[in-house]
């Protein structure tokens, strides 16, 4: 009966339904204070973040670029939440910056001359650029799961998240040069670090050629890929109800070194995480977990404190 009990707990708490992936897949609208986001709670522990203009292909208009913001910082200081799903509604995870809104942003900045234009450009591009490193700075795992098009703003985006999953029709294109400029908001900086070849980065950037899903698993740009959404929004859902179910000291403390290390030398990294450490090993979490383990319990099972 222990078994039984065990075993439909962590169905429950932990396995994505059929229900739960379809309303995942197609949420019902963006609700306050989003208009370019749907926000919903398919598990405990999870918050799911859809892009939310399917009438639009999910383009990155001028409200997107702040909601993003305001949400994962929200998202960030939530004890409730200790991973997130990311997706999009509609027919393609996105088509990118939404020039028809954005132009006048980005062709007719303010400034009567050519210093003054310059330096409100310059702070145009480092709020744009926020956007996306916001995703980067939450210490919740993001988990983005990318079905059709991928471009442009899209690549920016997906590259600040944590672990990336696609469908089998997915394909990523790094747009911009295509459209005049250079990538200004984190794919040229983060895309060298999520892919091996420093030869592909430079063709796909400068090409703006597309790459497809089997191409984007063999050079590590994503982790999995799935038949179709339905399929790859249950395994995105499976795969955060397995973060969630750790010490969320554990998993926060993982990313935030993760992501220190990679910009750092082996050195730094080690010297960060002992100082990490030597406060974060202080925690119930620890004791909770290796008595789990001796006991031959899941993780899932313990009551971990909010975070």
């Amino acid at each position: 009966h222990k078994f039984l009990f065990k075993e439909v707990f962590y169905r429950r708490c932990w396995l994505p339904s059929q229900a739960v992936v379809r309303a995942m897949s197609s949420s019902g609208g963006a609700p306050s204070p989003y208009t370019t986001l749907a926000i919903s709670h398919p598990a405990e522990s999870i918050t799911h973040v859809e892009l939310h203009r399917p009438e639009k292909r999910n383009a990155m208009n001028r409200a997107f670029w702040s909601e993003m913001v305001d949400c994962f910082n929200e998202i960030a200081g939530d004890p409730e939440c200790r991973v997130v799903v990311v997706s999009g509604a509609g027919k393609i995870f996105t088509a990118g910056i939404d020039l028809m809104d954005m132009a006048s942003d980005i062709l007719q900045p303010e400034g009567d001359d050519t210093a003054r234009i310059s330096w409100n450009l310059r702070q145009i591009i480092t709020k744009y650029q926020e956007t996306f490193s916001v995703i980067e700075k939450c210490p919740k795992p993001v988990v983005v799961a990318v079905h059709g098009a991928c471009v442009g703003g899209g690549v920016d985006l997906i590259t600040a998240c944590d672990i990336r999953l696609c469908t089998q029709d997915a394909w990523f294109q790094v747009k911009e040069v295509d459209i005049g400029l250079a990538a200004d908001v984190g794919t040229l900086q983060r895309l060298p670090k999520v892919i091996g070849s420093r030869s592909l980065v430079n063709e796909l950037a400068l090409t703006a050629r597309k790459m497809y899903a089997d191409e984007a698993k063999s050079s590590g740009l994503v982790s999995r890929v799935f038949a179709d959404k339905e399929a790859m929004m249950a395994g995105a859902l499976e795969m955060a109800g397995e973060i969630a179910g750790r010490s969320p000291v554990a998993v926060q403390g993982t990313k935030i070194n993760l992501v220190y290390s990679r910009d750092h030398s082996v050195a730094e990294g080690l010297n960060y995480m002992a100082t990490w450490n030597m406060s974060m090993l202080q925690t119930q979490d620890v004791m909770k977990s290796a008595q789990a383990a001796m006991e031959k319990k899941s993780p899932k099972t313990i009551a971990f404190s909010k975070l």
